[in-house]
């Protein structure tokens, strides 16, 4: 009896010490947190201030110390004012709400553009952000207008949504376009319109049927027939090469499929995002510290530039697919999100206050091949990461 007694006593006080580590993880979280979101409001306002009004923060270049920004019609431009919203959510600085609201203005214009497949990036991480959190009919219809401007890119016959409209192609579609249906969703329910989630259901289909590989990694680029939907080449524009695995596109497909599970529950689309996430993170070529190299089948050392931007999406992407799967499962996404996130605070890759023209991440990559934004702090980066912030902040 006294040996059974003690074995009670002694599993009694494991479970009490591993109780106290957990809330010790979870104090140290939140304290990260807290501290991250204190940072990003002041590193924020300083970028805001070096950017001209009629423009939106885009990259820096450190060796030249020169900050590059864009129009609005760039693809990137909604995710500044929406970096200022989560930031706002996550310490309730009233002047980092103001300066989002402020560039609003410049960017509502474009809800009338048609020449583009990225007015989800535009607009919903925009406008939507704002009008989250401070419900604005004049958002709704700047939104309801952007989703018809981006509906009107929808080939029936392809069954897809056109991506650019320039290069080789007949009717291009890249991976990324997976992270404007949520958009779509969006405005069918405001309007009461089933046709914008028709489209994105049938766009995800089609993605699914002919963007991935055996083994769950995507082409980036795959060009149809816009009179009958047959494809005509599978390509990697931005990866190393055609058969090769970009990163980036692996993780806007991670996180697109893992959306369209929440907004539809087709398991169908689970499954997809489930398997992306399996082809990610058991890559052999992946680093310890869960920050992919921009592509996944580099072969030489002058190409190993991280990208941070693919992490930031990844954690993201995980805290949300970790609320659909088994408990031992979501335990795995989010001690990996925790991983990339605890990296991606810290050095290397955490930028100090003011050092890089106030962004908050260092080390992304645009486009290695065409030399074009290698190894840079990038806009899309630094949203993502804040908002695997604040969904790991609502975890707890």
């Amino acid at each position: 009896m006294k040996k059974i007694i003690f074995l009670y006593l002694f599993l009694t006080m494991l479970g009490g010490f591993a109780c106290t580590n957990k809330e010790g993880d979870d104090d140290e979280w939140e304290k990260l947190i807290e501290s991250e979101a204190k940072a990003a409001a002041e590193q924020y306002k300083y970028l805001y201030s070096q950017t001209p009004k009629d423009r939106m923060p885009k990259t820096y270049y450190p060796q030249e110390a020169k900050l590059e920004s864009s129009s609005t019609s760039w693809w990137t431009s909604g995710f500044f004012p929406g970096t200022l919203f989560y930031i706002y959510e996550l310490t309730g600085d009233q002047k980092v709400l103001d300066l989002g609201v402020e560039k609003l203005e410049i960017l509502a214009k474009e809800q009338h553009n048609k020449g583009t497949h990225d007015l989800g990036f535009m607009l919903y991480c925009s406008f939507g952000n704002a009008d989250r959190l401070n419900p604005n009919d004049d958002y709704k219809n700047i939104m309801l207008t952007g989703a018809e401007s981006l509906a009107s890119r929808y080939n029936e016959d392809a069954q897809v949504i056109r991506s650019w409209d320039h290069g080789k192609w007949q009717f291009p579609v890249i991976i990324d376009n997976m992270m404007n249906l949520e958009f779509l969703f969006w405005a069918s329910e405001q309007s009461g319109d089933p046709k914008y989630k028709d489209i994105a259901i049938k766009h995800s289909n089609q993605t699914i049927k002919n963007h991935f590989r055996d083994d769950y990694s995507s082409y980036h680029v795959i060009d149809y027939d816009p009179a009958n939907g047959e494809v005509l080449a599978r390509e990697t524009a931005q990866g190393l090469h055609d058969e090769s695995a970009w990163a980036r596109g692996q993780s806007w497909a991670l996180y697109g499929y893992t959306t369209m599970y929440r907004l539809t529950k087709d398991e169908a689309y689970l499954y997809q995002a489930k398997a992306i996430a399996e082809f990610i993170f058991s890559h052999p070529n992946l680093p310890e510290d869960l920050i992919p190299f921009w592509d996944f089948d580099i072969t030489e050392q002058a190409q190993e530039k991280r990208d941070v931007s693919a992490a930031a999406i990844n954690a993201s992407a995980l805290l949300e697919l970790a609320k659909y799967v088994s408990s031992e499962q979501a335990d795995d996404y989010v001690d990996k999100a925790k991983i990339i996130l605890k990296n991606l605070s810290s050095d290397p890759y955490r930028a100090k206050e003011n050092e890089i023209g106030g962004f908050l991440l260092k080390h992304s990559v645009g486009h290695f091949k065409a030399n074009s934004e290698v190894d840079v702090p990038l806009t899309y980066a630094d949203y993502y990461y804040i908002e695997a912030l604040l969904r790991l902040k609502k975890w707890y």
